[in-house]
């Protein structure tokens, strides 16, 4: 007897269907598993075969093919456990129920009990688009099953009881009737802690409200790295769409955390140094999403740029450029969205103290070239916003006045943020910061005044700037303006914008 069960595959984050069929014959036991499957998917032959046995479950001694369709993608994980344990019933004619319209998800365990997958969140909602009614998810999945609007998701802690639902027996709770946690906030520090910097928090106040990239370059101690880890504490909350992007790629990396339907903070990711190329982009056997992805519609830290591998500083150009990573194999291409905040901090030469009022650099000049000379012309052009940190005087160091604290900045940030969305609105513009604003909608985004036009027009041709650093001097005015609450950029948001470009002709002579 044939029979078949709706389950689903995933292709970067989003869900395809994958039908789980069976067939009994007559002859010598066999249990064969095709459609491409790889050795953990195989290994649900076991699985399947204890979970029965210790759930009271008879398997049928007959010859069993299960096919994974389409035959030509290849499966991975433990996903399809419960879907192929189901098929097996319905072709013995152990259960009558009519599954079609039904999709499954689960890994089982030797004794029947369903376990948490990833990537539930992309799979449940793309079940309606894929025309089902209804979805059953193991029980700890429950708030990323929640989330699904179009479909009904259930939620199930055994074999026993997804029986008993499907053959109108008790019915297992919807998701939405599962209380669900939120992940805890981890402290983070506040900007009233950094002494002195003026100019470094007004920076960072533009890099966050328009989402800007920062690059901050000086002395050890002088707080590059403090500046940096504060920024969580002045980002704006995401929005809906936001947050269903950031935690679908948390759950498809296996990321999420337990009891959390949909991450309600923006990700902070701070890799070390010695992080590999896939690890920064992505991929392996089996692709997961890498650091620029898992950092998406938030911050990614690189803390000692220069220490990081050429491979890995080069990989960021182009998800910096298009906001995404492509992923190309042998079987499959996976494009994972990678539109992140990139801050980074480095020292001016290996000692430290290239530039220093105080202190001698050690350093020869063919060791400070090399090491400014890890970090390419094409990546500084795609920073927005480079900023040198000065050291902290002792006057600064010792004052008793607090400095402006992250909820002062933070109300500057929303505030500006709102504008930004509102003017995205108006143009109908799937665009969540200045940084992102297209090409096509520059000039519509950004109305200079006359001076400011002439402003910018001296500029480019002095500094020498590229197209791209064009482009992001006017984006960066335009955030400029947006906190000062100006429709039109005017000369002086030209002059803050071009003040931040200038660093690189000072170390690199670009």
């Amino acid at each position: 007897m044939l029979a078949a069960v709706s389950s689903f595959g995933l292709s970067g984050i989003d869900a395809y269907p994958v039908t789980v069929e069976a067939d009994l014959s007559r002859g010598l036991p066999a249990f064969e598993i095709v459609g491409l499957p790889d050795a953990a998917v195989k290994e649900a032959r076991d699985r399947v075969r204890a979970a029965m046995k210790n759930t009271g479950l008879e398997f049928p001694t007959a010859r069993i093919v299960l096919n994974l369709a389409p035959a030509d993608r290849k499966k991975s994980g433990a996903a399809y456990d419960l879907a192929i344990l189901l098929a097996i019933l319905r072709a013995s004619g152990a259960l009558g129920a009519d599954l079609s319209g039904v999709g499954v998800l689960g890994e089982l365990s030797l004794g029947g009990e369903l376990r948490p997958l990833p990537g539930v969140l992309p799979m449940v909602l793309g079940a309606g688009a894929l025309g089902l009614r209804e979805v059953i998810v193991p029980f700890d999945n429950a708030p990323e099953g929640a989330v699904a609007q179009d479909v009904e998701v259930y939620a199930a802690k055994t074999v026993g009881e997804v029986l008993g639902h499907l053959s109108g027996g008790r019915r297992l709770p919807r998701c939405g009737a599962i209380p669900s946690g939120q992940a805890p906030l981890p402290p983070v520090p506040d900007y009233a802690d950094v002494k002195g910097q003026a100019e470094a928090k007004r920076a960072v106040t533009v890099a966050a409200a328009g989402m800007h990239n920062l690059l901050l370059l000086g002395p050890p101690g002088s707080g590059k790295s403090m500046l940096a880890r504060r920024l969580p504490s002045i980002l704006p909350p995401p929005g809906y769409a936001e947050q269903v992007e950031t935690t679908k790629l948390h759950s498809v990396a296996g990321l999420l955390p337990r009891g959390v339907g949909l991450m309600a903070q923006r990700p902070f990711r701070s890799p070390h140094h010695s992080i590999s190329a896939a690890g920064m982009a992505g991929g392996g056997v089996s692709p997961r999403p890498g650091e620029v992805s898992l950092a998406h519609h938030g911050v990614l830290f690189l803390d000692e740029l220069p220490e990081f591998s050429r491979p890995v500083t080069e990989g960021l150009r182009q998800p910096l450029e298009d906001g995404a990573v492509t992923i190309s194999r042998v079987g499959a291409r996976i494009t994972y969205p990678s539109r992140f905040m990139l801050v980074a901090a480095m020292n001016p030469c290996p000692c430290g103290y290239f530039g220093h009022p105080q202190k001698a650099c050690s350093c020869k000049p063919a060791a400070i070239e090399r090491y400014l000379g890890r970090i390419s012309g094409p990546l500084l052009d795609r920073i927005d916003i480079h900023l040198e940190v000065p050291a902290v005087d002792y006057e600064s160091l010792t004052a008793r006045a607090p400095g402006r604290s992250s909820a002062e900045m933070r109300r500057e940030v929303e505030a500006a943020r709102g504008i930004q969305l509102a003017r995205f609105s108006e143009l109908g513009a799937e665009v969540f910061s200045n940084a992102a604003i297209p090409r096509a909608l520059l000039e519509r985004c950004c109305p200079l005044t006359g001076e400011a036009r002439r402003m910018l027009r001296l500029a480019f041709e002095r500094l020498g700037l590229s197209a791209r650093g064009y482009d992001r001097i006017l984006k960066v005015a335009r955030t400029i303006a947006d906190l000062d609450g100006s429709e039109k950029i005017e000369s002086a948001h030209i002059a803050e914008a071009v003040q931040y470009r200038s660093l690189d002709r000072k170390y690199w002579n670009r």
